[in-house]
């Protein structure tokens, strides 16, 4: 190591040691010149001022596809049909409640909803199918009701502000929308990719307007498709900034944010996976980057063993998916054993207990510690 990369990392390492924050321009030279090493180290000292060292969290969930019908048309999707399509599908209540029950009887407890931006469904069909999941389950599970974009996409389609959406939403019982279809927050990637999926500043208006009607919402972000280095520091930004605006203003901000990597099979993009390795140094660098957010978790979906490693990466949290079509159609592997996942997490050096998100006080997502 040259002097002046010596000098560059030691005046990071102090800054994190006092709690200071990292600039853009210290977290981008931390990913173009910080060994492995470097940057466990530093992501680990921000994940100690929310989580003791050696222990972890994580979840048993599923992601129920109630449609694959979808006319968003996402170059990098390998799930979508568009209507009319002789294999498109739009599920019942009483298909996602076997799909419920299956999970709820091997100990899950968490259920996401992912579809598409599908014109049939209006909004009644989400305040009747999630109205009866409240009714049916209570608090015995939890779920997160839609993606940030769908919730934009059915708002526009009924007619309906955002806010009014979220309250026809809150009423039938719904608690979380998930950050689903952020991938990459710029506009310049949004354009080449999902043009139809609307702008970073819609996405982000959005997210606002589902935390200030009182629900809860999470941050996520995809990597590895042919994104710079610009436009993934931009989305690590936009999301930094938003959690800068909700808490010094005194209000909720995202819970959690969630990083998993682009799967390149049966879709119109194509391409390469990224290797392991890049994915552990994107997981340490927004541990050190986005450090007013408690939660960071890894992906095991996309990762397997080696979303494990992410703990020594900054990671807390992770969950072990029972099912997602959507990301298994691109070529994600499902690990249903979960003694196995565990034992990837000790292997790692972490005890884990599971997190009930039900019982997740959403006020966990705290300032960053000063």
């Amino acid at each position: 190591m040259t002097q002046t990369s010596t000098i560059a990392i030691e005046s990071i390492r102090k800054k994190v040691q006092d709690k200071e924050r990292v600039s853009r321009a210290e977290a981008e030279w931390l990913w173009q010149n910080a060994s492995d090493d470097q940057l466990i180290e530093l992501a680990s000292a921000v994940r100690a001022r929310y989580h003791a060292p050696d222990e972890a969290t994580y979840l048993l969930m599923r992601i129920i596809n109630y449609t694959n019908i979808c006319v968003a048309k996402c170059d990098y999707c390998s799930f979508y049909r568009l209507p009319r399509a002789k294999d498109g599908y739009v599920r019942d209540k009483e298909w996602v409640f076997a799909k419920i029950d299956e999970l709820v009887e091997v100990g899950g407890d968490l259920f996401g909803f992912n579809g598409g931006f599908n014109p049939q469904l209006k909004i009644d069909y989400y305040t009747n199918l999630f109205g009866a999941i409240r009714e049916r389950y209570g608090d015995k599970i939890e779920f997160y009701g839609m993606t940030v974009v769908e919730l934009l996409y059915v708002a526009r389609l009924c007619k309906l502000s955002t806010p009014d959406a979220l309250a026809l939403l809150k009423e039938a019982g719904v608690r979380w929308i998930t950050g689903g279809g952020a991938e990459i927050l710029a506009d310049s990637f949004r354009l080449r990719h999902s043009p139809l999926k609307y702008t970073v500043k819609e996405y982000m208006d959005t997210q606002r307007d589902i935390l200030d009607a009182g629900l809860h919402t999470t941050g996520t972000m995809v990597i590895g498709f042919d994104e710079s280095l610009d436009e993934r520091f931009d989305h690590l930004e936009t999301v930094r900034n938003f959690q800068d605006e909700r808490l010094n203003a005194g209000k909720e901000g995202l819970f959690s944010f969630l990083c998993w990597t682009y799967k390149p099979y049966n879709n119109e993009l194509g391409g390469e996976e990224i290797s392991s390795q890049e994915y552990l140094r994107h997981l340490a660098i927004c541990r050190i980057y986005l450090d007013n957010i408690r939660h960071l978790r890894a992906s095991v979906l996309t990762q397997n063993q080696a979303a494990l490693s992410g703990l020594k990466y900054g990671a807390d949290d992770f969950d072990i998916p029972w099912e997602d079509e959507v990301t298994q159609m691109a070529g994600a592997v499902i690990e249903k054993d979960v003694d196995r996942v565990l034992g990837y997490a000790s292997d790692a050096g972490f005890k884990t207990r599971y997190r009930h998100v039900a019982k997740d006080p959403a006020a966990a997502c705290l300032a960053r510690s000063k």
